[in-house]
């Protein structure tokens, strides 16, 4: 079976080499999970290396938890948890205002951006974008950390309200009303820019 095989293999399947003893699959689910980690801890910690060593430090966790793992449920869920658990404590510690760069989080190619920031077609709207793009970086960073977490696992990971109740083990009711919250502050800090 070659390498990209193994990747494409059910996550659940992954687990279970990894459980059996064989330290490639867990190396697999690395693999396909990383990037889109990444962007997931750069988001939260606002720095790449900081962000890096989440992610190392999240993956070594999940390795040394895999038995606690409940096959059915989703992996990608389960180890999300312990990934934005890593990120939040370790913004905590380091008490820095996040500086989110989206042309980062974007850089797995498994989220979009919008539309618009594809394909400027004039230097204005390039200019546009890159001003849109920073105001939206500043006004994430503003969020509080709950709520800019919510925004980043639905917006830029395009979780479900389930998951990320789950993820941030917390009730739906409470993702909404945070990401309700989340989004009136970023439309309001973002008004200038649908107004110029």
């Amino acid at each position: 079976m070659s390498a990209d095989d193994k990747v494409h293999q059910p996550d659940e399947d992954l687990v279970r080499s990894a459980l059996g003893g064989d330290e490639g699959a867990f190396r697999d689910l690395l693999e396909k999970y990383k990037r889109r980690a990444y962007g997931v801890a750069l988001g939260i910690v606002g720095d790449p290396d900081e962000a890096q060593d989440v992610v190392q430090d999240a993956f070594v966790k999940a390795y040394y938890k895999l038995s606690n793992f409940r096959f059915g449920a989703n992996f990608y869920t389960w180890f999300y948890r312990i990934l934005v658990n890593q990120a939040i404590d370790r913004w905590r510690k380091t008490s820095r205002s996040p500086t989110i760069s989206f042309d980062e989080t974007w850089v797995s190619g498994e989220t979009s951006e919008p539309e618009a920031m594809v394909t400027p077609k004039t230097p204005e709207e390039l200019a546009r974008n890159r001003e849109l793009a920073e105001g939206l970086t500043r006004a994430i960073a503003a969020l509080p950390e709950y709520h800019r977490t919510v925004i980043l696992l639905r917006e830029v990971e395009g979780m479900a309200y389930e998951e990320i109740a789950r993820v941030l083990d917390c009730s739906v009711g409470t993702v909404m009303s945070r990401l309700h919250y989340a989004r009136a502050k970023l439309k309001e800090a973002l008004k200038g820019f649908r107004e110029g």
